[in-house]
C-alpha cells in the first residue's frame, strides 16, 4: 500500500512514528471527455491571459488574488515550509465518547500503521486504551494543503485516522425539515418499528454492490459491441403516502415480509400466514374432532333404502341405454293418486 503521509503520534509524552495509508477506494469506470460530433478527445490546456500561449505544467504555480486585484504566488516551497505544528506531528488534544462526534463531520480515513518496530508497543498501548475506554482520540492534521480536525478510532485491531471537517464548516439545517407541528400516532409508530425491524433481519452489508457501474458497464459494452442499448424501464406512479399513511406502512410490512398478510388489529405488527391456520384445514379439524351421532332408522328410512338398493340391483343387470331411460323416468313428477 502506498504511503500517503509520515509523521508521528503525540500521545501525552509518548510519541509513536507512523505512517498514513488510504483505507478506502472508489471504484468507478473512467469516463473522458470528447467531441460529441466525431468522438474526438477533449482535452484541458494550461493557457496564460498574459503571455497567450499554454503553459507547460512545471511551470505552474498557485496563486491568490487580494480583492484590490494583486495577485501573490506562492510556490510548492512556500507551502512546504508553512509553519505549522501539525504539519508532521498528530497531537492527540483529548479522548471523548464517539457519540459526541457528529457523523456529518466525518470526512477521508486512513489506516495509521507504524514506521519502525520501536513503536510497535507505543501503537499497541494507545489502541488498546481505546478499546478498553470505549473512547475516540481526537487530533489535529496537517495533509498536503489543508489542516483538519481528525479522530483516531480502532478498526479491526487497526488504528484508523478519520479526517473531519471543522465545526463552523457544517451548515445550518434551520427551515429544511418541516416546521409544522406533525402529530404522529402511536399506531403508526409501532407499525414504523415493526417494519424497521422487518427489513433490518439478515441484513449484510458486505452485499451491496454498485448497480450503477454495472448499468453504465453493460451500455458501454453494447456501444463497443453495436447492439441495442438496454433501458431502464418505466417505473409506475409512486402511491401516495400522505393519503393513508397507515396502508402504506402495512403494505409495505407486507411486502417486506415475503407477501405474508398483516394481522386482524390495525396498529399492530402483522402475523406471518404460516402461524394462522387455513380456512380449509379449521373447517377439517372441526369436523374431525365433531362427536358423532347415530340417529335410529324409522320405518320409513329402512323402507327409502329397500327401495334405493333394489333400483341399484336392477340397474346394474341393464345396460346403458336403459339407465338413461330408468334416469328420466325417475325424474318425472309423480301424479297425485
Amino acid at each position: 500500500m502506498q504511503t500517503t503521509w509520515k509523521g508521528t503520534i503525540s500521545f501525552g509524552l509518548v510519541s509513536i512514528p507512523v505512517h498514513l495509508y488510504s483505507a478506502t477506494q472508489e471504484h468507478d469506470v473512467p469516463l473522458h471527455q470528447v467531441h460529441a460530433k466525431d468522438g474526438g478527445r477533449v482535452r484541458m490546456k494550461r493557457y496564460c491571459e498574459r503571455e497567450e500561449k499554454e503553459v507547460p505544467y512545471a511551470e505552474i504555480a498557485k496563486g491568490y488574488e487580494s480583492p484590490d486585484g494583486r495577485t501573490v504566488t506562492l510556490s510548492d516551497d512556500d507551502l512546504a515550509d508553512l509553519p505549522l505544528p501539525s504539519k508532521k506531528i498528530i497531537d492527540v488534544l483529548a479522548f471523548v465518547d464517539a457519540t459526541e462526534i457528529d457523523p456529518l463531520m466525518f470526512s477521508k480515513a486512513y489506516y495509521v500503521g507504524v514506521a519502525d518496530k520501536a513503536a510497535a508497543k507505543p501503537y499497541a498501548l494507545l489502541r488498546d486504551a481505546l478499546v478498553e475506554s470505549g473512547q475516540i482520540a481526537v487530533t489535529k492534521i496537517a495533509l498536503r494543503t489543508r489542516e483538519s480536525p481528525a479522530v483516531l478510532r480502532v478498526h479491526d485491531g487497526t488504528l484508523v485516522l478519520q479526517t473531519c471537517i471543522w465545526p463552523d464548516e457544517v451548515r445550518p439545517a434551520a427551515g429544511i425539515a418541516p416546521e409544522e407541528n406533525v402529530t404522529v400516532r402511536p399506531q403508526e409508530l409501532k407499525m414504523a418499528r415493526s417494519l424497521m425491524d422487518t427489513l433490518s433481519e439478515d441484513f449484510d452489508l458486505s452485499q451491496l454492490h454498485d448497480d450503477y457501474q454495472q448499468a453504465l458497464q453493460q451500455v458501454i459494452t453494447a456501444r463497443l459491441e453495436g447492439v441495442e442499448v438496454p433501458h431502464e424501464e418505466e417505473a409506475g406512479e409512486a402511491p401516495d403516502n400522505v393519503i393513508d399513511l397507515m396502508e402504506a406502512l402495512r403494505s409495505s410490512l407486507k411486502q417486506a415480509k415475503g407477501g405474508r398478510a398483516p394481522g386482524a388489529r390495525p396498529g399492530e405488527a402483522e402475523e406471518p400466514d404460516e402461524e394462522k391456520p387455513a380456512p380449509g384445514k379449521r373447517a377439517a379439524a372441526k369436523r374431525t374432532t365433531a362427536p358423532k351421532t347415530t340417529a335410529p332408522k324409522t320405518a320409513d328410512s329402512k323402507a327409502a333404502a329397500a327401495k334405493t338398493t333394489a333400483a341399484k340391483t336392477g340397474a346394474g343387470k341393464k345396460g346403458s341405454s336403459e339407465k338413461k331411460t330408468t334416469t328420466r323416468k325417475s325424474t318425472a313428477p309423480r301424479k297425485a293418486s
